[in-house]
């Protein structure tokens, strides 16, 4: 039998087991395989793997994509491989911790996550002092598995993944739970929108307990407020918890090159965290705001500060996870990282409202909010182009808009009297289309293409604003004052001759109906008064207006439209008759006139 080498990959360094151990069937032990007496005194012994029990513990599960990015730009769950892992006996009524890394793309989340799977997995067998130590970390020669990474700068990550092997902890309290690690797709990709970036991450931020912040040299005010934009578009989508709806958030600042500024590790990242979390008067109200908000979204903010790995990790494309290749400043700070994330003493339980979930109530919550953000309940993420653009817009509409009432307001506004209804019109044109042309003046971005919705709003906007004027200013017109009562008037005059009519006839029974009629009538025109001078009963008031409205329009103004048209049209048909007997009268009289006096001299 060969000797295994003490850097082979298939190798896992166990605390030192006595020889009775021979008798457990898991490991098989090889005496060949020890480099020297002192290592065996030193406690290591080195086995490898003989059935599948030993393999589960040393390389089992594996990355499964549960939300997945469409073409469309639209997610969907897959919920039968979320169950899966969910569902299962062993996990499925256990309190669950889900640690997620998200940020922007290629910037080593993928790879930073396989390090806490090699460290979950290491913990499972090693002494609080050989952790402590980094024992976890394996030998030099070992590659790096687990989620798929890859140097370049191309995405790698895309949806969002949860390795499929549960790790069991018992807290410090006693409670027993399952630690889940997740993996997000970047943000900021030549192929996502800003709404892709802003789902998965809130979808990440929503379901994780711990949500690592993987950032690139430092911590930027850009980051800062695409946090804020991130956990908005999460916290709108739970707006109906209490308090602060996220739990645990690290900043984890990858390649940081000031450490005479700010130490490696946590002491110093927690020391550049309140020099950028800082507010203070002398900042812009805008600035303190989103200082406030990234507070106010998270329970506890922590950071991070990690060196680079070396040039071998950046540059060789052959790079394949080996710690041989990683500089030792990396290698030490990550020893100080996984146990400040993944110790039991750390681990954040998923809670909602104060509660601790299970694993199979966390199934239901990943459902609904997958539908949240497949539906329209939530506003659209736009870039920064786009929102300066609406912006932009949104204030032409308004400076458009203004110059279009004051203009109405000279022309029908409350202090000028009465306009005839087409000269109003005439005047709402002209006014119009000076408020079209200064909307078109004022520079705007976007284009003329975005600025066509705006500029169907701005006319949406003034003709509502016309339809008011033209209301207010009828109202002003004498007859529209009194049509009500001019209309019921009229109304109380007929009813009182047809049952005048009625009663001379003998329809004494008929005319008492009309009478009848004409009492409502009066008590309708005095209601209406009653309504007019106190203010009250408004309601009852614009009912006796809307009928008599009704009785104006089509009963009594057509009838007295007929009736002015057919006297005009019949005045100058009498006006003509009678010139023409006047005339003919006239005619007549003459020619009386002149037979006369024929007579008058043939007698003489």
């Amino acid at each position: 039998m060969p000797l295994i080498r003490s850097d082979d990959p298939r190798i896992l360094h166990l605390p030192f087991v006595p020889k009775s151990a021979n008798n457990n069937p898991s490991f098989h032990f090889c005496g060949l395989g020890l480099q020297s007496a002192e290592e065996e005194e030193e406690g290591l012994l080195y086995a490898f793997r003989s059935n599948s029990n030993l393999n589960m513990a040393v390389d089992s599960g594996s990355p499964v994509q549960i939300v997945m990015a469409n073409d469309d730009h639209t997610f969907s769950l897959d919920e039968e491989a979320l169950g899966a892992l969910l569902l299962r006996p062993d996990v499925v009524h256990k309190k669950v911790v889900i640690v997620s890394v998200a940020g922007a793309f290629r910037k080593g989340k993928s790879f930073l996550l396989d390090f806490m799977l090699r460290y979950l997995r290491a913990s499972d067998h090693l002494q609080p002092a050989e952790i402590h130590q980094g024992a976890w970390l394996g030998s030099d020669s070992q590659t790096l598995t687990g989620f798929h990474w890859r140097g370049g700068s191309d995405r790698d990550t895309t949806g969002i993944l949860l390795w499929n092997e549960p790790f069991f902890r018992k807290l410090p309290n006693g409670d027993e739970v399952v630690v889940l690690v997740m993996d997000t797709q970047g943000a900021f990709d030549s192929q996502s929108t800003v709404k892709d970036c802003a789902t998965v991450f809130a979808l990440s931020t929503m379901i994780s307990s711990v949500q690592v912040y993987n950032l690139s040299a430092n911590i930027q005010e850009d980051d800062l407020q695409h946090l804020q934009l991130f956990t908005e578009y999460g916290r709108m989508a739970l707006s109906s918890s209490a308090g602060k709806p996220f739990q645990k958030l690290l900043f984890l600042v990858r390649d940081w090159s000031f450490p005479y500024e700010a130490a490696y590790g946590l002491k110093g990242g927690e020391s550049l965290l309140a020099r950028r979390l800082e507010v203070s008067d002398k900042q812009h109200p805008e600035l303190q705001q989103l200082r406030k908000h990234i507070r106010s979204c998270f329970e506890a903010i922590h950071c991070f500060l990690l060196p680079h790995p070396g040039l071998k990790v950046a540059t060789n494309p052959q790079f394949d996870g080996r710690l041989s290749d990683i500089e030792p400043e990396f290698k030490a700070r990550l020893v100080e990282l996984m146990p400040f994330v993944l110790a039991p003493s750390k681990l954040v339980p998923k809670e909602i409202n104060g509660r601790d979930l299970t694993a199979g109530e966390l199934l239901e919550y990943f459902k609904a909010y997958i539908k949240i953000y497949q539906g329209d309940t939530l506003p659209e993420v736009k870039t920064m182009l786009e929102a300066t653009a609406e912006a932009n817009n949104l204030s032409a509409v308004n400076a458009a808009r203004e110059f279009y009432m004051e203009q109405m307001e000279e022309i029908c506004g409350g202090d000028q009297p009465y306009l005839n209804t087409q000269k109003l019109e005439h005047e709402h044109t002209i006014v119009q289309g000076k408020a079209v042309q200064k909307f078109q003046e004022i520079p705007k971005m976007g284009g003329k293409e975005f600025s066509v919705s705006y500029l169907q709003k701005l006319e949406e906007d003034i003709q509502a604003a016309f339809e008011s004027f033209a209301r207010h200013n009828e109202s002003k017109n004498f007859f529209s004052s009194f049509r009500t009562p001019a209309t019921l008037f009229l109304v109380i005059v007929v009813l009182y001759m047809v049952s005048g009519i009625l009663d001379l006839v003998g329809l004494v029974r008929y005319g008492n109906f009309f009478a009848l009629t004409m009492g409502l009538v009066i008590a309708s025109v005095l209601t209406w008064g009653a309504c007019r001078l106190t203010g009250t009963m408004r309601e009852v008031g614009q009912f006796i207006d809307e009928i008599a409205s009704f009785l104006w329009d089509y009963i009594l103004g057509p009838l007295t439209q007929e009736a002015g048209h057919r006297m005009a049209t019949a005045y100058p048909q009498q006006m003509a008759t009678v010139a023409g007997a006047t005339n003919a009268a006239k005619a007549a009289y003459a020619v009386n006139g002149r037979q006369h006096s024929t007579s008058s001299t043939k007698s003489r």
